[in-house]
This record gives C-alpha cells, sequence and structure tokens, in this order.
C-alpha cells in the first residue's frame, strides 16, 4: 500500500459570492483573522505527512503563488528590526523548493474536472484532496486522522458530517454500510439528491483520500448535477473496487464559501486565540447589548 504523499488544492474558482473583494484577490487568500483560507488547508496537509503541494489554479490566482514563495524582501526588513515573531509567522507559509507544483484549469467545469486537471501530477499514486473553502477546528487536524485510517484500511476515505435532510441538494451524501462508532462503510453516493431521494444524512466534507484509478473515470467527462463533472460520480466507481470509508468529523467545519460561513470562521477563530479571545468576546457582547 502506497503512502499519500500528493495532495491536490483545487483554488480555480471566480470566488462570485465574495465580489467585489474577490475582483482582484483569489476568495482562497482571504483571511480568516490573520491567516488566508488556503494556508490553513496547506497546515493541516502537512501535518498528515504530505510532501507534494498540486494547486490547481486559473487566471487571477497568481497571488496564491507569490504566498508560497519567499518574500526577501520583508524577510530581511523583519529580520533588521528584530521582528521575530512576525518572521516566523510569514515562514510557516514558505514551502521547499519544489515541493509545490501549479496547473491550470482552462474551464470551470467543477470539481472533478479540477482534479483531473492534475491528473499526470499525480501519477499512479494515491493522493489528498483538500477544498479551502471547508475550514475545520479540530484538536487533531482532519487529514491527519483520515490518513491513520488509510493506513489501516487502505482504499478511499472521505470525511462526512450530518446535515439537516432538507439539505442534502446542497452535498454528496453518501449510502452509509457498516458503522464503527466514527467510521462508516461507503456503499453508495449521489451528488446534491433531493432531500425525498437522500440515501442519508451523511454529507461529504471536503476532504479525500482516493486511490488513482479515479482519474480514469473523471477522464470520461460525463456530466453529473449542475452540469459539471462531479467528484462525486467517478468516486462511486471506486466503491466495491477497494475499500471505500467515511470518518465523521471530530472538529467543527465552517462553510466559507459562504458569506455567513466566513464571517462565523472568523469570529471562532478569534474566540480561540489567547490574544484576541478576550478583548473580542467582550466587544461582541456590548455589540449585541446595544
Amino acid at each position: 500500500m502506497k503512502p499519500v504523499r500528493k495532495a491536490i488544492f483545487p483554488v480555480g474558482g471566480l470566488g462570485t459570492r465574495f465580489l467585489p473583494a474577490t475582483k482582484a484577490l483569489p476568495k482562497e487568500m482571504l483571511p480568516v483573522v490573520d491567516k488566508p483560507l488556503i494556508e490553513y488547508a496547506v497546515e493541516e496537509a502537512l501535518s498528515a505527512g504530505i510532501e507534494e503541494f498540486i494547486f490547481v489554479t486559473a487566471r487571477g490566482k497568481s497571488a496564491i503563488e507569490d504566498h508560497f514563495d519567499s518574500h526577501y524582501e520583508l524577510e530581511r526588513t523583519l529580520s533588521e528590526r528584530n521582528k521575530n515573531t512576525e518572521l516566523a509567522q510569514i515562514s510557516q507559509s514558505k514551502l521547499n523548493p519544489g515541493q509545490i507544483a501549479y496547473v491550470r484549469q482552462m474551464h470551470p467545469l467543477g470539481l472533478g474536472h479540477a482534479v483531473w486537471c492534475a491528473r499526470n501530477l499525480v501519477g499512479n499514486e494515491p493522493f489528498a484532496v483538500l477544498l479551502a473553502d471547508d475550514l475545520i477546528m479540530a484538536d487533531k487536524p482532519t487529514l491527519v486522522e483520515m490518513v491513520e485510517v488509510y493506513e489501516e484500511h487502505g482504499g478511499n476515505v472521505v470525511s462526512l458530517m450530518e446535515v439537516p435532510r432538507e439539505q442534502t441538494s446542497r452535498y454528496g451524501v453518501v449510502t452509509p454500510g457498516a458503522i464503527d462508532g466514527p467510521l462508516v462503510e461507503i456503499t453508495g453516493m449521489v451528488e446534491k439528491p433531493d432531500p425525498a431521494d437522500a440515501p442519508s444524512n451523511l454529507a461529504v466534507v471536503g476532504r479525500y483520500i482516493l486511490q488513482p484509478e479515479v482519474m480514469d473515470y473523471l477522464g470520461e467527462g460525463k456530466s453529473g448535477a449542475g452540469n459539471e463533472i462531479q467528484l462525486t460520480d467517478s468516486m462511486l466507481e471506486l466503491v466495491g473496487q477497494s475499500p471505500f470509508h467515511g470518518l465523521r468529523l471530530s472538529g467543527r467545519r465552517f462553510d466559507c464559501g459562504s458569506k455567513i460561513g466566513f464571517l462565523e470562521a472568523g469570529i471562532a477563530y478569534g474566540l480561540d486565540r489567547e490574544d484576541l479571545g478576550p478583548e473580542l468576546r467582550d466587544r461582541i457582547g456590548r455589540l449585541l447589548s446595544e
């Protein structure tokens, strides 16, 4: 069983829900407190032992490339002014030479298409997919837990959370088989089902560990829900070919693809900070009392 060394970050979306802020700034660079969304995802991947980072980009995403590059002038200035804390903070976002690759998604044809664009960089290895929009606050990073499941069971692993049944049409939803605590055997799945037709209320969150065979099915270019190439449809083809499990979230997920979810994340992460939490809590209290 090959280890999971590579991760794909689909970052080619237009971010139209956050206009005008995203007219010139990638939505993945929007900060939650003082760190962009994409950096949270990269840090999670690093903690899970990921060695190669593949960003599927599009026009207007150069800020992501710059963020994970060296910034000699800024680093020198911080060093000269003995701003060691700030220097350490920006150093966290630097990866080693050769660890990052960028590939363009020429047309916005869906998540499945974005993943398929990285096929030549993935090769014949299992890989992770992390969606920066799904920000997960957890004591133990979600991808770390998923890698542990993969190392024990092999095959494919996705992250799951329960959603209200009336919201199943927003997600990929799984058909559960045997359940062992937070671990769920997956026997089927469907993308954005009508609540009346949903096989469960267990929805896939934006964390995946997949076998490379999924690229063959994605390469067929079949359109699914929303007339897009859906990753869920190709994952379904893997069910029965190799083990397929879902792991219920142990942390709290924030939907940062929506404005209200993004605002909630900022408050939650701010309250969790020792340097900001007490004063932020006081200010929120004052706002609510006015």
